[in-house]
């Protein structure tokens, strides 16, 4: 890539090097973002975000499975916080995101006895329910191709993902 090079100014210096303009060097510091830290730790801390910021558990996640794919509910007690965090993740890394799509990330392979196993799509109302909760409190917004992250989304995520990284 090329030699950095400081440039200094009474107010700061920055270091530039060519073809990393608008990518957040600031300063010696690169900004981290959502692709920097690991997925596990960075879906954790937005998902105790999400709790502060009031997404609403449905009473119904307690007693249904994810999708046929699955043999029992889930168990963790934050379960739904720890979805809708995921689905923020998957809507930063991959935008516009659907339903359908989804369906297909979240399904999994389905025991069907002596035949062989097969891919089976995950539980759609979950999901579809996750992401009317973000749109709900402005961190997703839904147009006519399918479902963005807005700037307060991104701002959620660099936030917890600067946490994670110094941590």
């Amino acid at each position: 890539m090329g030699v950095f090079r400081i440039e200094r100014s009474r107010k700061n210096a920055r270091f530039h090097q060519p073809g990393l303009a608008g990518l957040g060097v600031i300063c010696g510091e690169y900004m981290v973002t959502v692709y920097d830290v690991p997925a596990n730790d960075l879906i954790a801390a937005v998902s105790g975000k999400l709790k502060a910021l009031g997404i609403v558990e449905p009473v119904y996640v307690k007693y249904v499975k994810t999708g046929p794919h699955a043999d029992r509910r889930p168990e963790q007690a934050d379960y739904w916080f720890t979805r809708c965090a995921s689905l923020l993740r998957k809507a930063y890394i991959g935008s516009p995101i659907g339903v359908a799509s989804l369906r297909t990330h979240y399904g999994g392979r389905k025991n069907r006895g002596v035949k062989p196993e097969k891919h089976v799509d995950a539980a759609g109302s979950q999901i579809r329910r996750g992401l009317q909760q973000l749109e709900k409190i402005g961190l997703l917004e839904k147009k006519k191709t399918g479902r963005f992250i807005t700037g307060k989304g991104k701002k959620l995520l660099d936030a917890c993902a600067k946490e994670v990284s110094k941590a």
